[in-house]
C-alpha cells in the first residue's frame, strides 16, 4: 500500500464530474434562522453544508412549480415538446386562482411564452396549461411528477396538483426541494427566463401582461439567478434560491416563514455564509495518473502505469485542502496481459487522515505478451 500526497495529484487536475456528499458539513446552523426548515447545499457535488429539520413534511405553495418546471425542461431536453410548440389554453387552465399571467381561454402560445409566464411571475395558469399539454390533465401529470419524485429518491414528498395550491395529501420537505432545484440548475433553458427580473407577455390577442419575479434575490442579492418562491396560509413563505460565484453554485432553501422579507433575508445570510466560508476544490478527473506502478510478469513491459477510473469533486472548507491525502490499495504484481482500463484496485480519498471517498484505479495502459523472440530474451535476462 502507497501513499501519495495531495500536492502530487493537484498539480496535474483540471476539470471534474461531480460527487455528492450525503452528511451535512456541519452540525447545526451556524446563524439564526426563524425558518422552521431550511437547508444550504452546492449545487454541483450536491454537498449539504447545513440544515435545520430537512426532513419535515410540510406544504411549499408555489414552490412546488420546481417539480412541474423540471418535468418541462426534461420533455423539451429529450425533444418531445419545442419552446415553439403551441399550447392551446383550456377554461381549467385560465381559470386558475393566485397568481396568474392571464392567459385566455382557447387562444394558442408559444409553449415559450407559457414557460417564461410560469417561471418568473409564478402563473398558476401557465403551470396548469403545461401540465395539461404534456399529459392530458392535470391529475395525470401530477401522476408523472410522484413518479419522478420517486426516481429522485424524494421520500418525504407527494403531489396532488402542478401548482402548490392548497391540496389534501400534498406536501413536501427542505431536502426534496433541494434535490429538485439541483435537478433544475442542470438545464440552462431555465436560467433564460428565471434571471430576468422584468419582461412582459404578448397575448394572441395583442394585449400585455406585465411579468414581475416574485424571487426578489434575482435584482437584489448579487449572481442570484433562480429558483422559485411560494407562499400561502398553510405554506406561510417558502423560497428556494440560487446563486453562482467564482465557480460555485448555491442553493439555500427555507421554508414556513412568517412574512415575506425574512425569507429573502435567511436564504440571503445562507448564500453569504457559503460563500465565505466553502469553495469547491476539484481533486481528480477520469484518467488521471496516480504517479505509481504496478509490476507486470510475462508482459512486454516490465509494469503499467495507475490512472483514476472516476473523478471527484469535494465542497471543503476554507483551509481544508490542505488536509487532503490520497492512500492506493493495489495488487503486488500482475500477469500479463493488462487491458487498458482494467480494475486494479482502488484509491482512497483521505481529509486530515479520516477517509471520505473512494476512486477505482484501473490499467492506464495495455500491456501485451511479448513475441516469441522477444519473449525468449525477456527469459534469458530474467534468468541471469
Amino acid at each position: 500500500m502507497a501513499r501519495f500526497s495531495c500536492i502530487l495529484i493537484c498539480a496535474v487536475l483540471i476539470l471534474l464530474p461531480a460527487s455528492a456528499l450525503t452528511a451535512p458539513l456541519e452540525e447545526g446552523t451556524p446563524m439564526t434562522l426563524t425558518a422552521p426548515s431550511a437547508i444550504l447545499l452546492e449545487a454541483d457535488t450536491g454537498a449539504v453544508i447545513f440544515e435545520k429539520n430537512a426532513d419535515e413534511r410540510r406544504p411549499v405553495a408555489s414552490v412546488t412549480k420546481l417539480m412541474t418546471l423540471l418535468l418541462v425542461l426534461e420533455k423539451l431536453d429529450e425533444g418531445s415538446i419545442t419552446l415553439e410548440d403551441k399550447i392551446t389554453v383550456s377554461p381549467a387552465a385560465a381559470g386558475q386562482p393566485g397568481s396568474q399571467a392571464f392567459l385566455d381561454a382557447y387562444a394558442a402560445y408559444p409553449l415559450k411564452d407559457i414557460l417564461k409566464a410560469t417561471i418568473i411571475a409564478s402563473a398558476n395558469d401557465g403551470a396548469v396549461a403545461l401540465a395539461e399539454y404534456i399529459a392530458g390533465t392535470e391529475d395525470s401529470f401530477a401522476a408523472l411528477m410522484n413518479r419522478r419524485a420517486g426516481e429522485l429518491n424524494l421520500e418525504n414528498t407527494h403531489y396532488v396538483n402542478c401548482t402548490g395550491l392548497p391540496a389534501d395529501g400534498q406536501y413536501t420537505c427542505a431536502r426534496d426541494v433541494a434535490v429538485i432545484s439541483q435537478a433544475v440548475t442542470k438545464h440552462p433553458t431555465y436560467f433564460t427566463y428565471s434571471s430576468t427580473w422584468l419582461d412582459s407577455l404578448t397575448h394572441p390577442s395583442g394585449r400585455t401582461t406585465d411579468l414581475t419575479n416574485t424571487n426578489r434575490l434575482v435584482r437584489f442579492y448579487k449572481d442570484c439567478d433562480g429558483l422559485k418562491t411560494g407562499s400561502t396560509n398553510e405554506a406561510k413563505y417558502c423560497l428556494s434560491a440560487t446563486a453562482e460565484r467564482n465557480g460555485m453554485r448555491l442553493i439555500a432553501v427555507v421554508l414556513g416563514v412568517p412574512n415575506s422579507q425574512t425569507r429573502f433575508d435567511e436564504a440571503r445570510g445562507m448564500m453569504d455564509y457559503g460563500f465565505a466560508n466553502y469553495h469547491r476544490v476539484q481533486v481528480a478527473k477520469t484518467g488521471d495518473l496516480v504517479g505509481v506502478q504496478v509490476p507486470v510478469k510475462l508482459g512486454a513491459r516490465d509494469a503499467v502505469d495507475v490512472a483514476l477510473g472516476s473523478g471527484l469533486s469535494l465542497l471543503l472548507r476554507n483551509g481544508q485542502q490542505s488536509q487532503l491525502s490520497f492512500e492506493t490499495h493495489l495488487p503486488e504484481s500482475l500477469t500479463a496481459p493488462v487491458e487498458a482500463g482494467e480494475p486494479l484496485g482502488t484509491v482512497q480519498v483521505l481529509l486530515a487522515g479520516q477517509p471520505i471517498a473512494e476512486l477505482a484505479a484501473i490499467a492506464a495502459q495495455s500491456v501485451r505478451l511479448p513475441g516469441l523472440l522477444e519473449g525468449f530474451f525477456r527469459l534469458l535476462e530474467n534468468w541471469r
